[in-house]
């Protein structure tokens, strides 16, 4: 009898066991507990500031426990769109845009909303409004840039401006925010402003040219990324002008930040790639959890010189 008691419990566990394993693998099958999917583009995985923004998107998909899918659209909005339309054909559950530019990049919102999956730029605007955005105000950033060298100057000087990839959200306010400046300073001239495309190495050849054409003329340079500031001041150190120059950049990219310290780049200004990524994220998260959300997120810039560089490491 006690054998068959025995017996009795040994099968009774066993099959609750099984039970509890089904009830498990049933759970672990259910559509509500799949993985979340993001899927992001972004401009150019080449640029520090857009692999900083990168980085902080990892991380947060990371901690969140959700696959995150990043690809590079090489500054080309055509492949951007592209690279949205493959998103929407693998069924993500959101999208993350770094538009490369405002028109051309706009019909990636379109086909994304029409498709029902909520998109959210991210640093950059597009024409086609967005499901969310999150990003700084970039006017802003011009505007603290040129007033910083126009103070440098004392109100009267010739600068120099170096814009970024033309077309792009970035490029066109922070051209707005200067010219809101310099309209209160009329014996600051600008001397010539031309498109470096955001890049190092165009803007040594820029500034090249401009050395060659207006020599000590130049008093200032205000240039609409950090890539583009650094190779700035390479050029002027190259040809021993620096130390007569103004140099303010945009981003405060690794590079820039210790080119401030060591009194080489005068200014730059803070662009926060961290929390522009993580929060991009964070929506992203909401939107497709149905939480509240806000539509639009700002990020403040600040100025940063060798007076508060400590605060920026």
């Amino acid at each position: 009898m006690k054998i068959k008691t025995i017996l009795f419990f040994i099968v009774t566990a066993m099959m609750c066991f099984v039970y509890t394993g089904c009830k498990k693998s049933e759970s672990a099958s259910s559509p509500d507990k799949k993985q979340i999917t993001i899927g992001a583009t972004l401009l150019n995985m080449s640029s520090e500031f857009i692999v900083m923004l990168n980085n902080a998107m990892q991380e947060k998909a990371k901690e969140e426990g959700i696959k995150l899918i990043v690809n590079g659209a090489q500054r080309n909005p055509e492949r951007q769109v592209q690279q949205v339309e493959s998103f929407i054909a693998q069924g993500v559950d959101a999208i993350i845009l770094n538009p490369c530019e405002v028109d051309a990049s706009s019909p990636a919102v379109v086909k994304a909303k029409k498709a029902g999956i909520p998109i959210i730029n991210v640093n950059s605007e597009t024409r086609d409004e967005p499901t969310a955005f999150v990003g700084s105000r970039d006017e802003e950033s011009g505007r603290i840039a040129v007033e910083y060298i126009a103070k440098r100057l004392n109100g009267k000087g010739n600068i120099v401006i170096m814009q970024g990839f033309m077309g792009q959200a970035a490029q066109i306010k922070r051209d707005e925010g200067a010219k809101e400046v310099l309209k209160k300073y009329p014996e600051i001239k600008v001397l010539a402003q031309q498109t470096a495309e955001w890049d190092r190495a165009k803007a040594i050849s820029l500034m090249e040219n401009w050395i060659q054409s207006y020599g000590n003329k130049i008093n200032a340079v205000f240039a609409q990324n950090d890539e583009m500031a650094m190779g700035a001041v390479l050029a002027l150190e190259q040809a021993k002008m620096k130390n007569n120059v103004i140099v303010v950049g945009i981003d405060a990219i690794a590079d820039a930040l210790k080119a401030v310290k060591d009194g080489r780049l005068d200014a730059t200004v803070f662009q926060d790639a961290k929390a522009q990524g993580r929060t991009a994220i964070e929506i992203a998260l909401k939107i497709i959890k149905k939480e509240p959300y806000q539509k639009e997120t700002f990020i403040p810039f600040r100025l940063v010189t060798k007076d508060n560089i400590e605060e920026f490491k």
